[in-house]
């Protein structure tokens, strides 16, 4: 069952274009970057590499905070919840929307994403704290 989880979250890759710099000049027009926020643990990193920290500890996160209900399990209740949120400028999680599959799948994608925890930094532009916006895909499939 996990096995179904991971591989949707290795597709994660999350639904939002991060980049790597604050800003470059391009052809005499300048433009600004989003940078990710910071999870604890990835405060050493810039760029791409803040990026890919911040994926990784998102799809730990999720792993492991994942509880396939019970009740649904039983049931053999399956399907695909897609849970948007964003970090906000304090970096605190805000969910946003939750869509698709029972609603007892979609409890436990917003219980799950609820548990994020705050970010050492949010996510910044042009220098300012900017609220980013995540989408992240639950499959639930028994596998029966």
């Amino acid at each position: 069952m996990k096995k179904y989880i991971i591989a949707s979250l290795i597709m994660l890759t999350t639904n939002v274009l991060i980049a790597q710099e604050w800003g470059s000049v391009e052809k005499n027009k300048v433009t600004m970057k989003e940078i990710a926020p910071v999870w604890a643990g990835c405060e050493n990193q810039s760029g791409a590499g803040l990026q890919k920290c911040f994926t990784q500890k998102l799809t730990q996160h999720v792993v492991k905070n994942f509880k396939y209900p019970a009740d649904a399990y039983k049931s053999n209740t399956q399907g695909r919840v897609i849970v948007e949120f964003i970090i906000n400028t304090e970096g605190m999680v805000e969910i946003k929307n939750v869509r698709g599959g029972a609603p007892a799948l979609q409890e436990e994608a917003r219980r799950n994403i609820s548990l994020i925890p705050k970010m050492v930094r949010p996510g910044m532009y042009a220098g300012k704290p900017k609220a980013i916006q995540y989408t992240v895909p639950f499959d639930f499939k028994t596998g029966k």
